[in-house]
């Protein structure tokens, strides 16, 4: 019987098939399994492109968020996952730290070494930068144009009283990157000023979310206008198609989010060879989808960008207001986390009540204060942005060592309790006191 030449080529073809996907399952492990924290949206299309590039290898994303993930990997040491990938350097530090990542430096070339002055990579090749993520406000055009309400461009503007009810935000201690957000402001403006900022922009909140997700989806539907989020909800939910923009306030950093092996990862070549991948040209311009709208890391990457995308290996400017300590932020991100919950999170109602009474009077009595009024506001505001504990407090060691992620159904003990407990008597005595003395301020002669 004669073969004609295209069956040929077809038998050749699925037998060259057949030994590459055995060559394949002979270098890489079957499996690959990565915790992280980012959405289907990122995760998709990254791992169905690397299961294409190395047919036989399967791709188990387990999603939990950043703290969760921690502590996921610490119980899970004797039999852990192979990949954490998360956008928080300072949890990648803290797996660094209890010697829960394993060493691997990326072959690939053209990748930027530095975001500002923030190194891409550990220096110690415990975990590698595969984009870069800057810190902002993103807004509804329609919804701020029905409410009559100006677009915001810095962390001050969010105090203004037009924006009472308008903005959102998700609690640190369930998002690595409003984490993030919030060191970037207590960094960037001091410890004490930076909590009067948050504070104050609190009596604005209308949510504390307790998912990351949260925040740009009630943006993007209208649900309210404004949102503090990471820069790729923003620039995603435009790229899109929602009626939304995204701005990066002078005071922001610009950090690498990062991907690292774990220790006593079962399937370290399949490991290595995503990271590989990400890094590659390929996976770096899936970050450029729409869904995603990451800032690469690969310099190349940002020729196929689309106009107006930022890049903040050509623009000085951006993340140039603060200098981020990932190790500062280390050593007290659980005190930083209980602390925003006691005195915001936990405390919003009275909290907006306190800005709202403070507000209202000084629109009531505008440049007809007299001297007692004035004085009874700006006691009211003191007290309205008060932090209950002194930043040489919190870079204590001993107490920031005294905080840990609470697991679900623990109550907090020791030290932690005790300042938990004084952090909330203290919000509520000083919020319900800034609401009576703006009180007494309208009535003053």
């Amino acid at each position: 019987m004669r073969i004609s030449a295209s069956l040929l080529r077809l038998l050749f073809a699925g037998t060259f098939g057949v030994f590459a996907f055995a060559a394949n399952a002979q270098g890489l492990e079957d499996k690959l399994t990565i915790v992280t924290s980012y959405s289907k949206d990122l995760t998709g299309p990254l791992a169905e492109g690397f299961e294409k590039k190395h047919p036989g290898t399967r791709v188990e994303v387990q999603n939990r968020n950043t703290a969760a993930a921690v502590t996921f990997i610490q119980e899970t040491k004797s039999n852990p996952p192979d990949i954490f990938w998360a956008s928080a350097p300072d949890a990648f530090e803290v797996l660094k730290q209890n010697g829960l990542l394993q060493k691997y430096k990326p072959k690939a070339e053209g990748i930027a070494t530095k975001a500002g002055s923030y190194p891409i990579n550990d220096p110690d090749n415990f975990y590698t930068g595969f984009a870069a993520s800057g810190y902002g406000i993103e807004y509804n055009t329609r919804y701020l144009k029905a409410n009559d309400l100006p677009a915001p461009k810095e962390w001050d503007d969010l105090k203004k009283p037009v924006y009472f009810g308008h903005v959102g935000i998700s609690a640190p201690s369930r998002s690595g990157t409003t984490h993030l957000t919030v060191e970037t402001i207590l960094q960037g403006e001091g410890w004490e000023k930076g909590w009067a900022t948050l504070l104050e922009i609190g009596g604005n909140l209308t949510q504390v979310s307790d998912r990351s997700f949260g925040v740009p989806d009630a943006v993007n539907s209208g649900q309210y206008g404004i949102g503090i989020v990471i820069d790729f909800f923003g620039l995603s939910g435009k790229a899109s198609g929602f009626p939304v923009e995204f701005v990066y306030p002078t005071v922001t950093a610009i950090v690498p989010a990062n991907i690292g092996i774990i220790k006593g990862a079962k399937n370290q070549k399949a490991a290595e060879a995503f990271i590989e991948y990400l890094l590659s040209e390929e996976g770096q311009q899936i970050l450029l989808l729409p869904k995603i709208q990451r800032l690469p890391v690969r310099l190349a990457t940002y020729d196929k960008a689309p106009p107006g995308f930022p890049n903040p290996f050509k623009n000085e400017k951006l993340g140039a207001g603060v200098k981020f300590d990932v190790d500062l932020s280390e050593k007290r991100y659980e005190l930083v986390n209980s602390l925003f919950d006691r005195i915001i999170t936990f405390r919003l109602k009275e909290l907006n009540a306190a800005w709202k009474a403070i507000h209202d009077t000084e629109k009531k009595l505008g440049a007809k204060a007299s001297p007692a009024a004035k004085k009874l506001l700006a006691d009211a505001r003191r007290l309205a942005t008060t932090v209950p504990i002194s930043g040489a407090e919190a870079n204590d060691p001993a107490i920031a060592n005294s905080f840990h992620k609470l697991k679900k159904g623990e109550t907090a003990a020791g030290r932690q309790a005790e300042f938990e407990q004084k952090w909330d008597e203290t919000a509520v005595k000083n919020y319900t006191e800034a609401k009576s003395l703006a009180a007494k301020a309208a009535i003053a002669k």
